[in-house]
């Protein structure tokens, strides 16, 4: 079985999609103390195996550095038994996004995606994955870092291939973009090869055909209100299957959600699907959620009762098992920053499964 170590991990969503699709997560790299304890906490809600060297909370650059060669054999040990072995990461990304700090390769964040480039140039996995927003490939100021980012693995013997990515293309009932790079050791594949990666092997929808859609932009606001989805839409896309569909009501984490200590009125007041402003958006039931981003002041609205999501319906709109939950004693903050970092799940499964496929054969090559 080809193995994973995982950098950046957060609570593990775009890991999950690799290890119920083909792949053993071996080493998990997460620098926060909250996230890494609920991604312990989830998989062993899910009875999911540990990696085998473990959970490592320390900042990335540490294995540039003073954990090199601790890095280096847990490597050489995966390797052993002729599996594939490859990284997979999404930096922070605040600083290559418009909504964010926007700092670019400067920032401190921006500056963690050329630390994960150099860990891949250090370590030279057989294959990678890398992960980011689109501002990073969209943005004239960003795409220049990036394409130098690019052009160092290539010297260093990777060939790639990259996608501006939506999680709607794959039945994640959320509209968000972004950059995904993958890239393998030429030895392992030839350039002819990996212009043909199969991108779209799992997408269920085209971006064309989900705006086509009639979907309902606005009604208004009834608190408790009962409706069923319209028929000329595809369900599988909306926030109120992905509700029913993980049960949330019913949900471990169904009753973690801000309390609002003021705004009560001015909430009641947002019609159902108003996602025009940028905080105190509410979503509608029967059309996909805007991107799942829940820090810099920005709420999301319940579609019919007033409160704001919780997170049991935000891991729904990340498209995550019902079985996946956090731990209750993590912070409102945290659940929240988590949620919204993350890979939706049915995406990273998606492109997990396109990456097994891909690798398939690629072993004898070795």
């Amino acid at each position: 079985m080809n193995k994973i170590f995982s950098f950046f991990s957060g609570s593990g969503f775009l890991d999950l999609g690799f290890e119920t699709n083909g792949f053993d997560i071996d080493l998990v790299n997460e620098f926060s103390p909250s996230f890494i304890k609920a991604y312990k906490y989830s998989r062993e809600k899910m009875n999911l195996r540990k990696p085998k060297y473990g959970y490592f909370n320390t900042d990335v650059n540490d294995f540039l550095g003073e954990r090199k060669q601790e890095l280096q054999n847990y490597l050489n040990d995966a390797k052993k038994d002729g599996a594939l072995v490859g990284f997979i990461g999404g930096p922070p990304c605040p600083d290559f996004s418009v909504a964010g700090k926007n700092r670019g390769r400067e920032g401190d964040n921006g500056k963690l995606s050329l630390s994960y480039v150099n860990l891949i140039l250090q370590m030279k996995p057989d294959f990678f994955l890398f992960e980011n927003v689109k501002g990073l490939w969209r943005t004239a100021r960003h795409r220049g870092f990036y394409e130098e980012l690019k052009e160092k693995l290539y010297n260093a013997g990777y060939v790639m291939s990259d996608r501006i990515t939506n999680a709607l293309e794959f039945a994640v009932p959320q509209d968000r973009d972004r950059i995904l790079l993958f890239g393998i050791r030429k030895e392992l594949c030839s350039q002819e090869e990996i212009e043909k990666f199969p991108w779209k092997a799992y997408v269920k929808y085209s971006m064309e055909q989900i705006k086509s859609y009639p979907w309902i932009e606005e009604e208004p606001f009834e608190c408790n209100s009962k409706t069923e989805c319209p028929k000329d839409i595809p369900c599988e896309l909306t926030v109120e299957y992905w509700f029913r569909k993980n049960d949330v009501k019913n949900h471990p984490n169904a009753e973690n959600y801000f309390q609002p200590k003021q705004g009560l009125i001015r909430m009641q007041t947002i019609p159902e699907g108003d996602v025009s402003r940028k905080s105190y958006k509410r979503l509608h039931r029967w059309r996909y959620s805007p991107t799942a981003a829940y820090g810099n002041n920005e709420v999301h609205l319940h579609p019919y009762l007033e409160r704001r999501i919780s997170a049991a319906e935000a891991l729904a709109i990340q498209s995550l098992p019902k079985e996946f939950s956090l731990p209750n004693d993590m912070t409102l903050t945290d659940m929240f920053k988590t949620v919204g970092n993350g890979v939706p799940y049915v995406m990273a499964s998606g492109i997990a499964k396109t990456i097994y496929d891909f690798l398939e054969g690629k072993t004898c090559r070795k």
